[in-house]
């Protein structure tokens, strides 16, 4: 099968969870003997073209001119992912299908569909009603009205929880049966063979310390903030803990202050922007690591740090709580509330035995079901459906046009009998 993969982030340029999920999932198709196009945005000096371990990876420059804001951005490198793709089809053939990722490559995908005759598979990583809580400016409903056009416009659109086909049906009244839920998934050899550092570990705890992890993005929705505020409960019960806040985003000055109003400028450390080596290093120096989002779809990181054998603190919301079962692959904190996430903080870290039997648990969860060879099988399924309803859509209009032939043939010819038959009766 040949499948395009239309996404504004890949491997090196790592914005969100996309940009993982498509090199994953591309990878094991590739294995599993399909071929795999990915088009996506040049940043740096990335090369134009690579072959990525089989995929081939075509990267795009938007225009030299300055755009007006994010979403003129998003539709000038639309416009060349387009051109981009034309160009492929020209050289090697059109696609099967194009799994196109969130709202932000629509418009391409929308219009090679309808040039070229393509059926869409659509993934929608998260919403931004979701995001938001709710739809309040211009640029949200646009965004919101792009992401219901793209499911509009998509044969089948996969989500990664239950939580999410839920919150599709409700906000775009998708048929049920349209929506399918896979999972994302890790590659389960990421943390093989890694050791704690120490070296590592000492520039950012002492060795006395316990780390309270946090890895993400630093915004709203991921909830940083409410773990900063449950430090100062947890240090009055553990004095030695040192909370490491790994990521970077645009509340970074807002928690800085926040942690400086709070007195903890010691024990807390923002270690910015971690990647490659770096992140499994961090997750093993770690001894317990806390996810408390407000909105999350499913919880990537929630993933890796089970894999990393560390435990977990999650919010009771979206892909967190179906993920983790509550004191069995990690600990469950009601959405928004610091004293909660102090609580299980607390109890891990005093009860050794807890910790130790949910990471033992959660490892074999996530080897179980969160492996992209089942994850690449399912979608490789939902493929299969949206080509056989693309052709068959195509058959049943040819179907109805060759009846609509029939009917206005047999017309015509009534009509010219009737019209003889006058011409008879009036010379008579």
């Amino acid at each position: 099968m040949k499948i395009l993969m239309l996404t504004w982030e890949y491997p090196p340029r790592i914005v969100g969870g996309i940009a993982r999920v498509v090199n994953d999932l591309s990878k094991r198709l590739i294995k599993d003997g399909h071929e795999v196009t990915v088009v996506t945005y040049r940043e740096g000096n990335t090369p134009y073209y690579e072959l990525d371990k089989g995929v081939k990876v075509y990267r795009v420059d938007n225009f030299m001119i300055n755009a007006n804001n994010f979403i003129d951005w998003v539709m000038q490198l639309n416009f060349n992912f387009i051109a981009k793709v034309g160009e492929i089809i020209a050289q090697e053939g059109k696609f099967d299908v194009i799994h196109a990722h969130d709202w932000l490559v629509a418009y391409a995908a929308k219009t090679l569909k309808q040039a070229y005759n393509m059926p869409i598979v659509s993934t929608i990583h998260a919403t931004e009603a979701g995001r938001n809580s709710g739809i309040r400016e211009a640029n949200q409903k646009y965004i919101n009205d792009t992401e219901w056009m793209l499911t509009y416009e998509s044969t089948e659109v996969i989500v990664n929880s239950n939580y999410m086909k839920n919150e599709l049906q409700r906000l775009f009244g998708l048929p049920f049966e349209k929506i399918n839920v896979v999972p994302n998934g890790v590659n389960i050899t990421n943390y093989s063979g890694i050791e704690r550092d120490y070296n590592f570990r000492r520039k950012y705890a002492m060795d006395n310390e316990k780390i309270i992890l946090f890895m993400g993005r630093l915004v709203y929705e991921k909830g940083v903030q409410y773990l900063i505020g449950a430090m100062p409960k947890i240090l009055e019960h553990y004095h030695d803990a040192k909370l490491v806040i790994a990521g970077q985003g645009g509340m970074i000055n807002e928690l800085k202050q926040e942690v400086y109003n709070l007195g903890l400028g010691n024990k807390v450390c923002f270690a910015g922007y971690l990647n490659g080596k770096d992140v499994g290093k961090m997750y093993k120096a770690a001894d317990i690591s806390v996810f408390p989002s407000t909105y999350e779809p499913f919880g990537i990181v929630a993933l890796e740090a089970m894999l990393a054998e560390v435990p977990v603190v999650v919010s009771d919301i979206g892909g967190l709580n179906e993920i983790v079962n509550h004191r069995e692959t990690g600990m469950k904190t009601y959405c928004g509330n610091s004293n909660s996430i102090a609580d299980s903080i607390i109890e891990l870290l005093f009860d050794h035995q807890l910790a130790s039997n949910m990471v033992k648990k959660a490892k074999i969860k996530v080897r179980n079901e969160y492996n992209w060879n089942k994850i690449a099988q399912d979608t490789h399924f939902i493929y299969q459906k949206a080509i056989c309803e693309t052709v068959a859509e195509k058959q049943r209009k040819e179907l109805i046009q060759e009846k609509n032939a029939k009917q206005k043939k047999k017309a015509r010819g009534e009509i010219t009998n009737l019209l003889t038959f006058r011409k008879n009766q009036a010379y008579a």
